[in-house]
């Protein structure tokens, strides 16, 4: 029967079905709880390991195309995401905690370096046993890719692919038993953490809040309410005045009067400091608006303003109108002058009734903009992020010269043209939801074709003394972790931030899932996404030089 044969024959419908299959068996693998850790897409690799076991009919050159494929689309997609973030994320906190990151790589590469010196490790296991022991994908990808350049055999690249699955499950498990030991042994409260870095991320010691003040400081009469605005900076956001039992704008050069009640946001840790600077408190919570004046929420999808402050945007001096809060990512802000605004961010704007349309306008609000999915730049985009990766990059030292791979180049492109954003009439920005299809097929594609590539002889490896790749892997896997760990604690880094540097530093959704899971704030998502686009171009590129080592 022409059925039978997609299961019996190697064809490329076959190949089309096992790897439908290692998909849905994968995802079903994923989210199955152990603990309180899910393998996520991990599951995918290992659905692979157990199909390609049974010895089933696959054509090589579409399951090799299919790999190199899932992986463009996987690198791309997260440089586009993480692209705009990029540059600014090496400012502050953020270029040390891109130098701790980078110092996890490259301790993980002299520990692999060095276990392949002391006990004589195939070039091609211990390139395989790194990218999993830091559960890194496209250094795999890029690592088979030099190995079939440099020595021209396909069965050496399934076998790195085989290193690579058997220290895979621990590198999962080391990061998060590296957070554990850390928390245990500095004995760290998460609800402390917690607080300590929604007070750093909003400015506030807590949740923001309504307050109405009756201005009463006899140094302020007289002064304009620019004068005010600038002194209660990050202390306090003005939204209206009461006057005459009337509700006016504060525009910047209006004077101040004697009982004036100001209308506004801040938090309960600031009360006594306003009390002091202004007058008396009059009511905290949420308050009615009325008369002239309004209030809503308006999602900003303005692309041309998007990333500017919202002293560039102006909004205060082109309308009657204040930014009040800002929301992101589930984080209410106290929104400061030199606040950036991100398209997508919810903004809550108070002002004239008559003129907040217009307003609206200006800040765009527009559905139709967060959901159309923006095609050709992408394919331009992977074009050229292919071609930059096939340019040979000669490197001191090396016998051959390195390249970014199809990893590299499509990642290194994605970067610039997310930090970019537009180029001429071409707009880069793809949607979150767009993003995330695209993540999350090629990462499913490229792991379901790793698993089914090194499933057939994993057992027999794994019994042949392959058990002992996996102790190799767990030690290029805890001991960079621990000893950066340890060192950003000593350098007062949050504990959340530190779990999000490590995951980020593994380039590890799985332990990413977990850290997220001991608070709900963004601090391991933030300190993950900071440190995620340099160390995965270094893991690319130390994987092929690894190999391009002991050619």
């Amino acid at each position: 029967m022409e059925i039978a044969k997609l299961f019996t024959e190697s064809s490329t419908a076959s190949t089309l079905v096992f790897l439908s299959l290692t998909g849905i068996l994968g995802i079903l693998i994923g989210k199955v709880k152990f603990a309180t850790i899910k393998l996520g897409i991990a599951g995918v690799l290992f659905a692979g390991l157990l199909i390609g076991h049974l010895e089933v009919q696959i054509d090589h050159n579409v399951m090799h195309f299919v790999k190199e494929f899932g992986l463009i689309l996987f690198v791309y997609s997260i440089g586009l995401e993480v692209g705009p973030r990029f540059i600014s994320s090496l400012r502050s906190n953020g270029l040390t905690l891109n130098i701790l990151a980078m110092s996890v790589v490259f301790l993980g590469f002299i520990v692999s370096v060095a276990i392949k010196l002391i006990f004589d490790v195939p070039t091609a296991v211990i390139v395989g046993i790194m990218s999993g022991a830091v559960t890194n994908t496209p250094g795999l990808g890029a690592a088979q890719q030099a190995i079939s350049e440099q020595f021209s055999d396909s069965q050496l690249s399934e076998i790195t692919g085989m290193g690579y699955a058997i220290a895979y499950p621990f590198g999962i498990i080391g990061i998060i038993l590296t957070m554990l030991i850390i928390r245990f042994f500095l004995n760290i409260k998460i609800t402390q953490e917690t607080k300590d870095f929604t007070q750093k991320t909003t400015g506030l010691g807590g949740k923001p809040i309504a307050v109405n003040i009756k201005i009463t400081n006899q140094a302020l009469i007289g002064k304009n309410y620019g004068f005010l605005q600038e002194n209660l900076q990050g202390e306090f956001t003005l939204s209206r005045i009461l006057r005459n039992k009337e509700f006016i704008f504060p525009k910047e050069d209006f004077l101040i009067v004697e009982g004036d009640i100001i209308y506004g946001v801040s938090s309960k840790d600031y009360i006594s400091a306003l009390e002091f600077k202004v007058g008396q408190l009059n009511k905290t919570g949420d308050i009615e608006i009325t008369g002239k004046m309004s209030m809503r929420h308006v999602v900003f999808t303005n692309k041309e303003l998007a990333g500017k402050t919202i002293k560039q945007i102006g909004i205060s001096r082109r309308f009657p109108a204040n930014i009040t809060r800002i929301f992101r990512a589930g984080n209410e802000i106290l929104p400061k002058a030199n606040d950036t605004i991100e398209f997508g961010d919810t903004l809550r704007i108070v002002g004239n009734r008559k003129i907040l349309p217009e307003v609206i306008s200006v800040l765009g609000n527009s559905l139709k903009s967060l959901s159309h999915p923006n095609i050709i730049p992408i394919l331009i985009g992977i074009l050229v992020g292919v071609v930059i990766g096939s340019i040979p990059i000669a490197i001191p030292g090396l016998p051959a010269p390195a390249k970014l791979g199809l990893a590299g180049g499509p990642l290194l492109i994605a970067l610039f043209l997310g930090h970019k954003g537009r180029i001429g009439k071409l707009d880069f920005y793809m949607t979150p939801s767009s993003n995330l299809f695209i993540r999350e097929l090629g990462i499913i594609l490229f792991l379901a074709c790793v698993g089914l590539g090194a499933g057939e002889k994993f057992v027999q490896t794994i019994l042949e003394g392959g058990y002992i790749w996996m102790l190799y892997g767990i030690a290029i896997t805890l001991i960079p972790l621990l000893i950066i760990g340890f060192v950003a604690r000593y350098l007062k880094f949050n504990y959340l931030s530190i779990c999000g540097l490590l995951a980020g530093s593994m380039t590890d959704p799985p332990a990413l899932e977990y850290a997220n899971s001991l608070s709900t704030v963004q601090a391991q998502s933030t300190a993950y996404a900071t440190v995620y686009p340099l160390v995965m171009f270094l893991r690319v590129l130390l994987a092929q030089i690894l190999v391009l080592l002991f050619i």
